[in-house]
C-alpha cells in the first residue's frame, strides 16, 4: 500500500497562523500605531522629535511625516501607514484623524470577534454605519464660496492652525490661498484645478523672520548673477531666453585624443574653441535678451562676452 507524500505548498521555513489569535495581533498592531500620533492631534497637540535616516532632526506633530519616518514590518501596521499617505495624497489632512479613527474601530471590533462573530459581518455593519454617516454629512454640509476670502481663510486655518505655524496667526493661511488663487487653472463647467505639486514650491532663504514670506507670482530662482558687479541686479520687464543647452565648448567623448604636431596647433585649438563660444554667443545676442538662464555649463569667456553685451 503506498503511502501519500504531504504536499509542500508554502517553504518549511514559512509559518502560517490563521484564526482569531491573528485577529487580535493586527488589531495590537494597528492600535500601537494609532498610539504613535494619539497626542499629536488637536490645538493642544505636542510635538513629537524624531531621527531620519540621514541622521536630521525633524520636529512636527504631522501625522504622515511621523508615520513616514517609521520602519515597520508587520504587514497591518504598514496597511495604517498607506492610509495615513494616501489621505495626505487625496485630502491633504486628517492624517492624523483617519489612522486615530481607524485604531479606534477595530478596538471595538476586538469585543465582537471575542462574542464570536464572523469578520465579514463585523464589515458588513461597519459598510452600513459608512452609508449612514454619507447621508448625514450630506444633510449638515453647507456650501462654500471660494471667492469669499472671510469664510476661506475661517476653513484653512482649521486645517493648519493646529501646527507649529499657527502661532503666527493668520501670516500661513493667508499665504496658502494667495498661492492656490495664483496656481489655480479653471478646467470649464465650474471646475479649478490647483496642482500644488507641479505650480507651487516653497524656496527656503536662509535669514529674515517668517513674517518676511511671501507670494510671487511668477518663477524664482534662488541663483546669483554669475558676474556680480558686472550685472544688473534689477531688470524691468525683461526678454528672457531659457536655455537647456551648455554655452561652453562642446568636450569630447570619453578618452578623445588630439595628436598636436607642432606649437601652434596648440594655439589654433584655443582659437577654434574661442570661436565656436563666441558665435554662440553672438547668436544669443540677436534675439536681444536681457536674461539668459542655461541649466546647463556656462564657460569663463561666454560670462566675457554676454556681459560685454549688457546680459
Amino acid at each position: 500500500m503506498a503511502l501519500h507524500a504531504p504536499v509542500l505548498v508554502l517553504k518549511d521555513s514559512l509559518k502560517r497562523e490563521s484564526g482569531s489569535k491573528v485577529h487580535k495581533g493586527n488589531i495590537q498592531a494597528a492600535k500601537a500605531v494609532s498610539d504613535i500620533i494619539r497626542t499629536t492631534l488637536g490645538p493642544r497637540s505636542m510635538l513629537k522629535m524624531l531621527l531620519d535616516a540621514s541622521g536630521g532632526i525633524v520636529v512636527t506633530n504631522d501625522g504622515n511625516a511621523i508615520l513616514r519616518e517609521i520602519d515597520i514590518a508587520h504587514p497591518a501596521a504598514k496597511s495604517m501607514i498607506e492610509l495615513s499617505r494616501t489621505q495626505d495624497e487625496e485630502v491633504g489632512d486628517g492624517t492624523t484623524s483617519v489612522i486615530i479613527l481607524a485604531g479606534e474601530m477595530l478596538h471595538v471590533a476586538e469585543t465582537f470577534i471575542e462574542k464570536n462573530y464572523h469578520p465579514t459581518v463585523i464589515c458588513r455593519a461597519y459598510t452600513r454605519a459608512l452609508e449612514d454617516a454619507l447621508a448625514v454629512l450630506d444633510k449638515i454640509a453647507m456650501p462654500v464660496d471660494v471667492n469669499d476670502r472671510v469664510a476661506m481663510l475661517g476653513l484653512v486655518k482649521s486645517s493648519i492652525g493646529t501646527k507649529f505655524t499657527g502661532q503666527f496667526g493668520d501670516l500661513i493661511a493667508d499665504l496658502a490661498i494667495d498661492a492656490t488663487t495664483t496656481a489655480g487653472v479653471d478646467l470649464g463647467q465650474g471646475m479649478r484645478e490647483v496642482d500644488i505639486k507641479k505650480y507651487i514650491k516653497v524656496e527656503k532663504i536662509p535669514g529674515g523672520q517668517l513674517e518676511d514670506s511671501k507670494v510671487l507670482k511668477g518663477v524664482m530662482f534662488n541663483k546669483d548673477v554669475v558676474a556680480p558687479g558686472k550685472m544688473k541686479r534689477k531688470i524691468v520687464n525683461p526678454r528672457i531666453i531659457l536655455l537647456d543647452c551648455p554655452v561652453e565648448y562642446k568636450k569630447g567623448e570619453n578618452q578623445t585624443n588630439a595628436e598636436l604636431m607642432k606649437e601652434e596647433d596648440w594655439q589654433l585649438l584655443l582659437e577654434l574653441e574661442e570661436e565656436y563660444i563666441k558665435n554662440l554667443c553672438a547668436q544669443i545676442l540677436k534675439f536681444k535678451p536681457d536674461l539668459v538662464v542655461t541649466e546647463k555649463g556656462l564657460s569663463d569667456l561666454a560670462i566675457h562676452y554676454l556681459s560685454k553685451a549688457g546680459l
